[in-house]
């Protein structure tokens, strides 16, 4: 099927008076950042491996000026490492009997397994069994986010790599892209996160792009089983979706930008996109239906300047990237990431 220009619906949000007080958010899910972990910390490797962030830049800056798409590619990388089994680099391990987290569903479609493996490759070759397959993953996570004009915040390092991967659990901790809120903040509180990393983490869909097969059926074909497109997508923006993704295809893997307006910058794009109903996924969509979610949606939406949401953005990825990691004696530090698991 030959590629197609998907219509721009670019939605304009005005912030405006109102007479009604302003909203105080809850206290639940907004102490960031979380309590540190022992073993974590800004600049670990400042004595072991004083090089090792300008290494890791330097590779990211080369794969993007080559391609674009795998800066984001590796910022979603991040999101399926930490939410299973902890930030562990577990999604690395290579399983001969197919049954690691590469092999799950959600892993369908996946990218940046060889490009870690080369940022690693030029770790070693500078600082041999210091820096561990798992620290890679977030710097390179970060820096995907800084070299699409967003911000280069501080992360912290020390993790170690976990021996360990399974299929199973990476189906279960992986939020569909069509979760409904009520699951979503399940998923993510599972995870010890809150509503409001739920929100600001749900932003990093402004960049990348995803495949009609994840969200086609959901939004465009048969939302809710009733073989209708969803009533809630803007129809101009859902009639530019289906030129590009047709209908009974299995396993479509005709890429769409996430963010139409600017899928290239980390900006506020993709909070204007969930106010105009021109988001991709249910599970955007889905942030309208919690009056927290919304209300940072709408904020940002009409923000004049991504400053707040940059700020957010650091500090709920720095809880992300403390989500059940192993330090200290735990673990190990690998030569390479692509170890056998079985």
């Amino acid at each position: 099927m030959a590629m197609r220009l998907l219509p721009v619906v670019v939605v304009f949000v005005a912030a405006t008076a109102s007479c009604r007080p302003a909203m105080a958010f809850p206290a639940t899910g907004m102490q960031l950042p979380g309590l540190p972990v022992a073993g974590l910390a800004v600049g670990f490797y400042n004595e072991s491996c004083p090089q090792v962030e300008e290494l890791v830049l330097a590779e990211m800056r080369a794969f993007v000026a080559k391609d674009w798409t795998i800066g984001p590619a590796l910022l979603r990388f991040m999101f399926h490492d930490c939410l299973v089994r902890g930030c562990d680099a577990s999604i690395m391990l290579v399983s001969q009997n197919k049954t690691g987290e590469r092999d799950a569903f959600p892993s369908y479609g996946l990218r940046g397994y060889d490009e870690i493996e080369q940022i690693k490759a030029k770790v070693e070759a500078a600082c041999p069994l210091t820096v561990s397959c798992a620290d890679i993953i977030a710097l390179a996570a970060r820096d995907a986010v800084f070299l699409s004009n967003g911000p280069r915040y501080a992360v912290e390092t020390g993790r170690r790599d976990g021996k360990m991967s399974f299929n199973i659990d990476a189906n279960n901790d992986l939020p569909p892209p069509s979760s409904n809120i009520v699951d979503l903040k399940t998923y993510f509180s599972v995870k010890g996160l809150g509503w409001k990393d739920l929100v600001v983490l749900s932003g990093s869909h402004t960049i990348g792009r995803a495949q009609c097969s994840t969200f086609a059926a959901d939004r465009l074909y048969n939302f809710s089983g009733k073989l209708e497109q969803d009533p809630s997508l803007n129809k101009t923006y859902a009639a530019g979706l289906r030129e590009l993704c047709e209908p009974g295809v299995v396993n479509d893997t005709t890429p769409v930008a996430m963010d139409p307006s600017s899928p290239y910058t980390f900006d506020l794009g993709y909070y204007r996109d969930v106010v105009g109903n021109t988001s991709l996924f249910l599970s955007d969509q889905a942030l309208m239906d919690d009056r927290w979610t919304r209300a940072y949606v709408e904020r940002m939406a009409a923000a004049a300047s991504p400053g707040e949401f940059f700020a957010d953005y650091a500090v709920a990825m720095t809880n992300m990237g403390r989500i059940e990691v192993l330090t200290g004696d735990n673990g190990e530090i690998r030569k390479t990431c692509a170890a056998q698991a079985d």
